[in-house]
């Protein structure tokens, strides 16, 4: 990668408070972030469980978000489509692109809890299968193919169809986002294999790089985000105490769908966990030493397992953008980031 990587937020609506609250709180958030120079924002769709992710309905939430900004790109991080009608995500995506002003990128993913499928009749063992056919139909949809009875999408979906990304925790997930020409979206972090538990998250993410970028068309350009977990604050305690409740709770999330989570102490945890915490210096440290990142296009951020208060949360954007941000040489939007400068100033000073 030549140039700087651009910046983004990625949230799962995790905010300890009611559902209304946390979808206020959110788009709290996403505001703070544009205003701070962050030029995208991710949210997470998942189902039925509060404690694993607060939006079932991603496109209505962005519809508002976008109502809420101005410039900020809003983004699906991910949809699950194979629990989804991909004619319906094709309309809904393309609805909240023109309220958006087309500002928005449209994720996908096969995965999720298995449980969640059973609502919607499908069965968890045949996702893989599910979402090919369905990608395939969603795809076709937003290229003003024939959806069935002689019908098209209206509206049109114009260039959304060039703003798909595909999540995978896969080398085959790779080739098949590289194949179809879409961004490549990969998590912050994901399971070890059982024979090397402790194997860094770049082993296991720079050959899905490898086969994306192998797959990808002549003269398509790469669109890698690699999502990571953050939490910068202005006291390292601060950053532990927040981590010692999340971390752990993730931990145990984890153990109990079978994955195999190395060591007890918050220590051990961070690096399982694959956490980047603490103050600004520490966090440009820990994110200096990811390799993956010098391979991305653009860096997501997430508080999540920290799961920090909403006010650190802000503070956390914020010190991400103006002091890890400019030491590692990332791009913010420069205008907005300005203004947000100018902004805290004005308040310090009155």
């Amino acid at each position: 990668m030549t140039t700087a990587p651009t910046l983004a937020f990625f949230t799962r609506l995790l905010d300890d408070a009611p559902p209304a609250e946390r979808y206020r709180l959110a788009t709290d958030q996403i505001r703070h972030a544009e205003r701070f120079g962050i030029q995208r924002a991710w949210v997470a769709q998942h189902h039925f469980r509060a404690a694993e992710g607060g939006l079932p309905s991603p496109f209505v939430f962005l519809a508002h978000a976008a109502a809420a900004t101005s410039e900020i790109r809003l983004g699906t991080g991910v949809v699950t489509l194979p629990l989804e009608d991909p004619v319906r995500v094709a309309e809904d995506a393309v609805v909240a692109d023109l309220l958006s002003g087309g500002r928005i990128d449209l994720g996908l993913g096969s995965g999720g809890t298995p449980s969640s499928f059973i609502p919607f009749g499908q069965h968890v063992s045949d996702k893989a299968t599910v979402y090919d056919e369905k990608l395939r139909k969603l795809l076709a949809a937003l290229e003003g193919q024939d959806v069935g009875g002689g019908n098209t999408l209206y509206p049109d979906a114009g260039t959304l169809g060039g703003r798909v990304w595909q999540a995978t925790f896969s080398a085959a997930g790779g080739t098949r986002a590289g194949v179809h020409g879409h961004g490549l979206l990969l998590s912050r972090t994901q399971p070890r294999p059982a024979d090397d538990p402790h194997a860094s998250l770049a082993a296991i993410q720079q050959p899905i790089i490898d086969a994306y970028l192998e797959a990808l068309p002549a003269g398509v350009a790469p669109r890698v985000t690699a999502s990571r977990t953050v939490f910068v604050a202005d006291d390292r305690a601060d950053a532990l105490r927040f981590a010692e409740v999340g971390l752990r709770r993730a931990a145990e999330g984890f153990r109990r769908a079978g994955q195999t989570i190395p060591g007890d102490s918050l220590d051990e945890l961070i690096v399982a966990l694959d956490t980047h915490l603490g103050t600004p210096d520490e966090v440009v440290a820990s994110l200096a030493a990811d390799e993956t990142l010098a391979r991305a296009d653009e860096i997501a951020f997430q508080v999540h397992s920290v799961d920090a208060p909403h006010d650190f949360v802000l503070r956390s954007i914020e010190l991400f953008a103006t002091e890890v941000a400019p030491k590692l040489g990332w791009a913010t939007s420069d205008r907005s980031l300005a203004s947000a400068l100018e902004g805290s100033l004005g308040k310090e000073t009155a």
